[in-house]
């Protein structure tokens, strides 16, 4: 009986060895990132025509928060930035494009629900962006909270999400409200410029693009409360581990290259910096890259081509860009934000 307990006590201790052990985890090679390395390109599926996010001006020239993402992405795997194809996909085709093998990494401002990261085969690496939904408003009308709202007329698009979180918000609050819709958002956003009604709701990065637009924008408010969560961010084809390690700390990167106060200005005098974390991140002290399959250097690469996230989002949603949306939430968790970069270690 001994003899039969030593043989299951070393057999415990060689499978919890094996679970334990990552180099195990990550001796399959990846097949997309080993296809990126082929092809010598990202395929990027992005949104048409998503202002901030993803859009095309006449030229073919691409930008917006998802479009510097997957240069970032390019940059960390292939060492150019400029090595990516966006692909423009319409709602209902975008995950079916994932789960095809049509495209490496799907964005498109995508929000990251259940359902998408449990029944579309998709799996969502982090979030890029904070959005939810919020209102917008005349100054004149003198109201600065949403709790301020009772019994006033909603711009909205039937069967929407929007429409529901409505009816949950104020139902729950017991507030008045009247809906008007319009199957088409550029009627809706007429129908609020005309006075048609008295707020117009969305997500706050839309709203942000439509205020940009109206020629009375400055007499335009977005009221500071949001009523539900839409986190974005890029999502891989579940099972390829390795892939998905890979896109998740592109992200990280760019988050913790701010939260270390490097940027592409200063990328080359941090090289000289006596701290430790500094280094690691460079891949001067540490080569971080070797469990991800990428080079030592693939993290300044990320920041010297693009920038930390700070510089992406001012130049694609913030005060350098036509939204000027500000940080809020999106600032890094030391400035009240919810950006937050696990250690490089």
């Amino acid at each position: 009986m001994r003899s039969v307990s030593r043989f299951w006590a070393a057999a415990c201790l060689l499978l919890a060895a094996g679970v334990g052990m990552p180099s195990t985890a990550w001796s399959t090679p990846s097949n997309t990132l080993d296809a990126v390395r082929a092809r010598g390109r990202v395929i990027c599926g992005v949104a048409d025509n998503t202002p901030g996010f993803s859009e095309v001006n006449p030229r073919g020239t691409w930008s917006g928060l998802d479009v510097e993402f997957c240069s970032a992405l390019a940059a960390a795997v292939l060492g150019n930035r400029d090595a990516v194809k966006y692909l423009s996909l319409n709602p209902g085709d975008r995950f079916k494009a994932l789960q095809d093998s049509e495209i490496d990494v799907l964005l498109g401002a995508t929000s990251w629900t259940l359902t998408r990261d449990t029944e579309l085969g998709a799996r969502f690496a982090g979030v890029l962006y904070y959005d939810g939904q919020g209102f917008i408003i005349p100054r004149n009308h003198s109201i600065a909270s949403v709790l301020e709202l009772s019994g006033a007329s909603i711009c909205v698009l039937p069967g929407s999400s929007d429409e529901t979180a409505i009816a949950d918000f104020f139902g729950s609050r017991k507030m008045r409200y009247q809906l008007i819709t319009t199957d088409r958002w550029d009627d809706l956003v007429k129908t609020y410029s005309n006075g048609g009604c008295t707020v117009l709701t969305g997500d706050i990065s839309l709203l942000a693009y439509e205020k940009s637009r109206l020629g009375n924008g400055s007499d335009q408010m977005i009221l500071p409360e949001i009523i539900t969560k839409e986190p974005y961010g890029p999502a891989v084809r579940i099972g390829d581990e390795s892939w998905f390690a890979v896109v998740r700390w592109t992200l990280m990167a760019l988050v913790a290259a701010e939260e270390l106060n490097i940027s592409s200005s200063n990328i080359e005098t941090a090289k000289s910096s006596p701290s430790h974390e500094v280094r690691r991140f460079l891949g001067l002290d540490a080569d971080l890259g070797a469990p991800l399959g990428l080079s030592r250097d693939w993290a300044y690469q990320v920041v010297k081509q693009g920038g930390n996230y700070g510089e992406i989002f001012e130049r694609t949603l913030g005060q350098n860009s036509a939204l000027k949306l500000d940080r809020g939430l999106n600032n890094v968790w030391s400035k009240g934000g919810l950006m937050y970069a696990a250690p490089f270690r």
